[in-house]
């Protein structure tokens, strides 16, 4: 068995940040997205009106019931065929991880909300308030420090989720070092490097999430 070598790294590591660099870009757009996805859909599904909750209710569960694989595969080869034109592989990951995200990132808001005590409500209508508004001033700055927990670690998930790119040819983190332990035929340095990073950066998100829970019940 060869040596581990330390090389292969150091001469990888401009096309790994490159890998990287995408990753961070999906988790980003993904997250953002998906907060205002989420938000919108959160309020379409506490509406009283059906015929905009029912809607947002049945976009949630199918999203949810469905893997982000299969949700890629439907942006990057089904919508060009419906549309008549391709849209890039980048741009059909983008949509799709946002709209995927969206659904959960709608139940982390629901639920955050619905955490809130009715009587807040009460209070912000009482004091002249539109419903809008009490959302806005009152009840989302109380729901989110009940849902900044989750949304960490629905952060945490959606980083771990961007490997599944490569099913659209885009390199990410994970595309990246697997090209390049096959190019070299070094797949132990990559792959351990592969695994040491994603610890690292899983582990200070994990110890970050403890540590707002631990703030939370104080």
């Amino acid at each position: 068995m060869d040596p581990f070598d330390w090389g292969v790294i150091a001469r990888s590591m401009d096309f790994l940040a490159a890998g990287m660099a995408l990753s961070a870009l999906l988790v980003v757009v993904a997250t953002l997205g998906g907060v205002v996805g989420g938000a919108g859909l959160a309020a379409l599904r506490r509406s009283p009106r059906r015929f905009l909750s029912a809607p947002a209710a049945g976009y949630v569960g199918v999203m949810r019931s469905v893997p982000l694989v299969l949700v890629l595969f439907w942006f990057y080869f089904l919508v060009p065929l419906a549309i008549g034109r391709p849209i890039g592989a980048l741009t059909s990951a983008l949509v799709a991880f946002v709209l995927f995200e969206a659904a959960f990132y709608c139940e982390i808001i629901r639920a955050g909300i619905a955490n809130v005590r009715r009587g807040q409500s009460q209070a912000a209508a009482a004091t002249g308030l539109r419903p809008w508004q009490a959302l806005r001033l009152v009840i989302l700055p109380q729901a989110l420090r009940a849902m900044v927990p989750v949304l960490l670690n629905q952060i945490i998930i959606v980083f771990q989720d961007t490997s599944l790119v490569y099913v659209v040819a885009l390199r990410d983190f994970m595309t990246s070092a697997s090209v390049i332990a096959s190019r070299d035929g070094r797949p132990i340095e990559m792959y351990t490097l592969v695994a040491v990073v994603y610890f690292a950066i899983c582990f200070v998100g994990s110890y970050a999430l403890q540590r707002r829970r631990k703030l939370n019940y104080r």
